[in-house]
């Protein structure tokens, strides 16, 4: 009963996770997306476009990947890629919520879901390569979809974008090739400054 009284703790605990707002507006631009929408959207991402990983993964692994990889965002927040002054202390503020919230699962639990949220942020396989690409690229197609709301509201120019966003590489060269035409053309429509 234990061990199901913990499952059950941070079940609860993680549908936090619907109340953490991100920067980046949904499609339409009608409101900003929750933590939880965002993980969703880059699972069905990664399952739709794994034919364009850099090398063979393991799909399940990735999808895994997507569902924990902001579970931390819980205690530390959403932390906007573009913000600077933000990301400092991000590592730390991270790694603190992972043990609070990876340690209300049973041992074996929390060990195996730490294992692969440490796997994501180290980018050490394939697997997380290509997670981390999708992550990115999540992100810039709301963006470009709702006509750079978010961008034009901080100001992005397409310098930051091309720099923050050149890691998807590493995990897909062809949706890297993607995203900097796409890039190209929000910068021809005004989406982000030149």
């Amino acid at each position: 009963m234990d061990r199901l009284q913990r499952q059950i703790a941070f079940l609860v605990e993680i549908d936090k996770l619907k109340t953490i707002l991100r920067r980046n507006h949904i499609a339409d631009g009608s409101r900003v997306e929750n933590d939880a929408e965002h993980s969703w959207h880059f699972a069905m991402a990664a399952l739709v476009l794994s034919e364009l990983a850099i090398a063979e993964i393991d799909l399940l692994k990735v999808l895994k990947m997507a569902l924990i990889h902001d579970i931390v965002e819980v205690d530390a927040g959403d932390t906007f890629i573009y913000d600077e002054a933000a990301k400092a202390g991000q590592a730390e503020r991270e790694m603190r919520a992972a043990e609070r919230l990876f340690g209300l699962l049973p041992e074996d639990q929390a060990e195996t879901i730490r294992g692969l949220w440490d796997e994501f942020e180290e980018r050490r396989t394939p697997e997380a390569l290509y997670a981390r690409a999708i992550d990115r690229l999540a992100a810039i197609l709301l963006n470009y979809a709702s006509e750079g709301k978010t961008w034009r509201q901080h100001g992005i120019s397409k310098a930051q974008l091309l720099a923050i966003n050149q890691p998807i590489a590493l995990g897909s060269p062809a949706l890297w090739d993607y995203v900097r035409e796409l890039i190209e053309e929000a910068a021809r429509r005004g989406y982000v400054d030149h």
